[in-house]
């Protein structure tokens, strides 16, 4: 029988009461217990970044973090970064420069993408580069992502 504890934290700008078993990570409880599917599952060790998700304004790898961690704090997944039916720009120009391909790592790149645009919103493609070294995608050869992380910045080269 696993011990649980209430945690109390901020989703995508709504208050979340639950209830959770003290060893469940975040990557867990957002997609078994809240059923938010868009961040994905992959290595389970931190070394993909399928599962980045913001946490108080920085990007982690959440399958690495334990929900209970999570307590008064403010998270922001993909399905956050939209309003209503309205991709956010950083969405929108994954899809307009064709940057998702199977999608499986994308929305982990696209929080990671913004969060680096949020950080330097001068960013070249030499830092978007280095940025997104923790993302891996198995199906593109990354040029796409770049155009796209680019397209938002204005960034040239």
């Amino acid at each position: 029988m696993s011990v649980k504890t209430e945690l109390d934290f901020t989703l995508n700008g709504r208050p979340v009461n639950i209830e959770v078993p003290v060893d469940m990570t975040v990557l867990n409880l957002l997609r078994d217990a809240l059923d938010m599917k868009g961040t994905k599952y992959a290595c389970g060790e931190g070394e993909c970044g399928a599962c980045t998700i913001e946490v108080d304004g920085t990007t982690i790898n959440s399958c690495l973090m334990m929900a209970v961690d999570l307590q008064d704090r403010e998270v922001m997944t993909i399905e956050g970064m939209q309003t209503g039916h309205m991709l956010h720009p950083m969405q929108q120009s994954f899809v307009d420069h064709g940057a998702v391909q199977c999608g499986f790592c994308m929305p982990g790149m696209i929080v990671q993408a913004n969060y680096l645009v949020k950080k330097n919103p001068d960013l070249t493609r030499e830092e978007m580069k280095r940025g997104l070294e923790g993302n891996v995608c198995r199906c593109t050869g990354y040029t796409k992502v770049l155009d796209a992380v680019a397209a938002v910045v204005g960034a040239k080269g």
